[in-house]
């Protein structure tokens, strides 16, 4: 068994309004950041997690990612496994 780190990114499908992101590109906006044209905000989730091999651990938080992390109704999501020195 090997020890891997796993990022999950999540975001708001492009046709789901964001108003978080809303949110941070008016307060930029307002902070004199004019050149900012839209903001989308999401969230990040890092795992360490055994595996037999970084197909396995991509396999397995992909699982997770469906299972529990994402709402995959309105969300998309991308993982990315590195092994673990």
């Amino acid at each position: 068994m090997a020890i891997f780190k796993a990022r999950v990114d999540i975001m708001l499908r492009h046709e789901i309004n964001d108003p978080q992101g809303l949110a941070i590109a008016n307060g930029l906006a307002e902070l004199g950041f004019d050149e900012v044209q839209s903001v989308r905000a999401g969230k990040r989730i890092d795992l360490i997690l055994e595996s037999d091999d970084i197909g396995s651990a991509q396999d397995r938080v992909s699982e997770m990612a469906d299972k529990l992390l994402a709402n995959l109704t309105i969300e998309d999501y991308t993982v990315s496994v590195t092994l673990v020195d």
